[in-house]
């Protein structure tokens, strides 16, 4: 059976700060609901995110800003630094750890700069919402293998795919200089390069 982590319950103090902050990074709201004065429902969801976040009133017994740990992964990390820059958010500068595997907590063995090599998994940020509810952002640029299910392919937004139509197009050009000729394939080509590009699989040669 599948079991597709989809809410994070995050606790806040005021509600209406709350949503005005995660609105300006840009997050969409999927609803504010609020049957009665005491009980109160938002729901927004990071851009490209298949799972959202609520918060509100009598929605958890967690104390307001204890939240931690909350990842968020990216393609460009500083690109995304200098975006929560704009967007009103206070992002820490980019890091990576000493281990070079995740990250230790809190603060601790923290590593100016991104990661040396650039390495996928390797770089990060933080930040906090007015609350002090802590995010992390994680920069995943190829995926380990096996992490994704080559059967269950998906793209969270049409610019995602475009993205991921143009690497394919660039590699099938490839492709092609190897082979010396146009492949009329070129559909079915696309597809598995799409496919082992998600799944981090082998891709097409």
């Amino acid at each position: 059976m599948d079991m597709k982590l989809e809410v994070v319950v995050v606790p806040v103090s005021d509600v209406d700060r709350a949503k005005d902050f995660y609105t300006a990074l840009g997050w969409r709201l999927d609803a504010d609901i609020a049957p009665d004065g005491d009980f109160r429902v938002v729901q927004v969801t990071p851009p490209g995110s298949p799972a959202s976040v609520i918060f509100g009133r009598s929605v958890t017994d967690q104390a307001s800003g204890s939240a931690r740990g909350l990842h968020l992964v990216v393609d460009d990390i500083e690109a995304a630094h200098d975006e929560l820059i704009r967007r009103g958010a206070e992002p820490s500068d980019v890091f990576h750890d000493v281990g070079g595997v995740f990250h230790h907590a809190g603060a601790d063995a923290r590593v100016p700069g991104p990661d040396p090599q650039r390495g996928s998994y390797g770089s990060f940020l933080s930040f906090s919402d007015p609350d002090g509810n802590g995010w992390l952002l994680q920069e995943v640029t190829t995926r380990l293998p096996g992490r994704l299910d080559p059967a269950t392919t998906s793209f969270a937004s049409a610019e995602d795919l475009a993205g991921a139509l143009r690497r394919a197009a660039a590699a099938h050009g490839e492709h092609e200089a190897r082979i010396g000729a146009e492949d009329p394939d070129w559909p079915d080509w696309y597809a598995r390069y799409l496919v082992s590009e998600q799944a981090g699989t082998e891709p097409p040669s």
